[in-house]
């Protein structure tokens, strides 16, 4: 059986010429400038000044990139529909170059990290990300609606637990590397498969709702919540893990009020959302495992201890 090739190399001059090559073909002219943007390992960004408007063209030197630009093709149009401010994509495609792109309007505002209305900032955002939790989908994972393949549809959440997220491959490095005890292991493998046994129905989530994705006016206004490239079909729980992750509890206690959960759901959610946080930390720490950089792993063996939590006993 022949080995996969890895991802061809692309320089930038190159990337370049294909960007202008895409944007000449779609609308029958050459952009009128064309600027590079930081795109990752695999991935180049342009932002493009065209007489039809605006633009982004982000392209990829991995053929199989055309899949997460095609899911978050049919991810934007799906939010835009119930008017969350998701960019404008309007085209997505392989044949006039050889590689993977995606042709967006862009997105007006600045990044919200650092915005001075943060806490308001998130009270918007964790209604937007009602609205979007609330579209629904078919099958549990990364393959849902907007692919035609069946045989890699997950049709339960148990099946996501098992085929994609590995949970048993997870919860194995989390107990080798010493970061959780054995009581600890078994109670989070039980609450992640508790909700398998209950009748429930996947919706669209974002997946990586954090202010480094959401674009603001000068006054704090979401003008756009873009990058939907890890946008997955589970339960909500999974949004609110990352969503929440990075946020301080004033944050995070706003958020969820946009988002409008009252008290009691919150505590009642609780188990699962850090329980889906947790297991998310396997890879990294797998990652830091190999590479022998044992200060960073004793820095997550506290943070998993809730050492850092200072609000329970």
């Amino acid at each position: 059986m022949p080995t996969a090739q890895p991802p061809a190399e692309v320089n930038a001059s190159r990337a370049r010429a294909m960007a202008r090559k895409i944007i000449s073909h779609h609308f029958s002219a050459p952009p009128l400038r064309l600027v590079g943007q930081d795109g990752g390992l695999s991935n180049h960004v342009f932002m493009v000044k065209h007489k039809e408007g605006d633009l982004v063209v982000r392209l990829s030197s991995d053929p199989a990139r055309i899949n997460a630009y095609i899911k978050e093709q049919w991810a934007a149009a799906k939010a835009k529909e119930l008017k969350v401010p998701a960019p404008e994509i309007l085209e997505v495609g392989n044949q006039v170059i050889p590689f993977p792109y995606m042709v967006s309007r862009r997105a007006e505002g600045s990044e919200a990290t650092f915005h001075p209305k943060r806490l308001e900032i998130l009270r918007e955002l964790g209604s937007i990300a009602a609205r979007i939790n609330t579209i629904q989908t078919t099958g549990f994972g990364t393959t849902f609606d907007w692919s035609n393949n069946q045989l890699s549809l997950n049709d339960s959440w148990e099946e996501f637990l098992t085929k994609e997220l590995d949970i048993e491959s997870r919860l194995g490095i989390l107990s080798k590397r010493k970061m959780l005890s054995r009581l600890q292991i078994r109670k989070m493998s039980g609450i992640l498969r508790a909700m398998g046994k209950k009748r429930v129905r996947p919706s669209l989530n974002h997946g990586d709702l954090r202010l480094k994705n959401v674009l603001v006016s000068r006054e704090g206004a979401i003008k756009a919540v873009i990058d939907w490239e890890d946008c997955i079909s589970l339960l909500p729980f999974w949004e609110l893990s990352v969503a929440l992750h990075d946020l301080s509890i004033d944050e995070k206690q706003g958020f969820l009020e946009g988002y409008g959960l009252k008290e009691p759901k919150i505590v009642e959610m609780t188990p699962m959302v850090k329980a889906l946080n947790v297991i998310n930390y396997a890879p990294e720490i797998e990652r830091l495992a190999e590479a022998k950089d044992f200060a960073r792993l004793e820095q997550y063996r506290t943070r998993l201890s809730g050492a850092l939590d200072l609000y329970c006993l």
